[in-house]
């Protein structure tokens, strides 16, 4: 369960679409306040889908081979191979000139609830999906599972963090290289949203595939 949450963390914390969004949030009038509004939302989305597995499970993976156990590998499996096609079919078609989305020009003026309510929408839902799937396996009655299940969502949002951290102590720098980044981002977004999307669904079926045979 620690290496697949792993996986799905590091994942989700690369993902382009979210770490460009909230760079321009930060570049935004009161940049460091929406920041911490979407960084907050992010964190808490992942929190609530995590606690509500607990919820489900009462903090006690199922049995091996029962049906939530079963159920939970081919949830995993077919977000995996879902992941596999949507990678293979962005690496096929062919490149298209896209611009920034049409919210950016608004970027200045969103409230911090606006925010907020961008995170959810850009949580990448199909790996935290994954990533509830492998907590059912949690059992709340070990210290080391509880670190797991807190890692994962802080890992999930590392990225985040950084940004919010170093746009905090460090404007002025963190103005110039984060616009940078989001521009290396913007070049390489196809690559990058193939490589995440083919690597973590490889990993989900071919882990599942291993759980349910095994």
């Amino acid at each position: 369960m620690i290496l697949d949450l792993v996986v799905i963390g590091t994942a989700v914390t690369l993902g382009p679409l979210h770490n460009s969004a909230f760079i321009l949030l930060l570049s935004s009038r009161r940049g460091v306040r929406q920041g911490l509004a979407f960084l907050l939302s992010w964190l808490a989305n992942l929190i609530a889908v995590i606690a509500c597995v607990m919820l489900l499970t009462g903090g006690q993976p199922p049995a091996r081979h029962s049906t939530p156990s079963t159920a939970a590998l081919a949830a995993k499996l077919a977000i995996g191979v879902a992941l596999v096609l949507y990678g293979a079919h962005r690496h096929r078609r062919p490149p298209r000139p896209h611009g920034p989305p049409r919210w950016t020009a608004r970027i200045d003026n969103a409230s911090p609830a606006t925010a907020a309510g961008l995170a959810w929408l850009l949580q990448p839902w199909a790996l935290v999906g994954a990533g509830a799937a492998t907590a059912i396996d949690a059992n709340l009655s070990t210290p080391t599972d509880w670190l797991a299940l807190t890692g994962y969502c802080l890992l999930a949002t590392l990225s985040l963090i950084v940004m919010e951290l170093y746009a905090l102590w460090a404007p002025a720098a963190a103005d110039a290289r984060l616009n940078a980044l989001r521009s290396w981002l913007e070049q390489h977004q196809e690559r990058l949203i193939v490589t995440l999307s083919l690597l973590a669904g490889l990993w989900l079926a071919a882990r599942s595939i291993y759980g349910l045979v095994a």
